[in-house]
């Protein structure tokens, strides 16, 4: 599934599928991941079916799971072009918005 087209909730809900089957390609049953994570049983079944849940039990479970790797790329800045990297070299220099002169 891409994401591109999707709602929220069928990208929360497709997420939920993906991490219920990692943990059940690993055996684990729902009880053992959320002990794993330090969650409750709760937050793991809320997570696998619909998606709900805080940064924090996501990345609980990510961690718990062997998955940080995959976090890895998520939200990094993508450089396509070199009017792009400029741009990004310009921002990231910049502190703060020039003030307008009064006459």
């Amino acid at each position: 599934m891409t994401f591109h087209l999707s709602t929220p909730a069928e990208i929360l809900h497709a997420l939920g599928v993906r991490l219920r089957e990692q943990r059940l390609a690993q055996s684990l049953t729902q009880r053992e991941l959320a002990q794993m994570a330090g969650l409750s049983l709760g937050a793991v079944r809320k997570l696998e079916s619909d998606g709900q849940c805080s940064l924090e039990t996501l990345v609980r479970v990510a961690q718990a799971l062997g998955l940080l790797e995959a976090l890895d790329d998520l939200f990094v800045l993508k450089r396509q072009s070199i009017a792009q990297m400029e741009q990004v070299d310009l921002v990231s220099r910049r502190q703060r918005a020039p003030r307008k002169r009064t006459s």
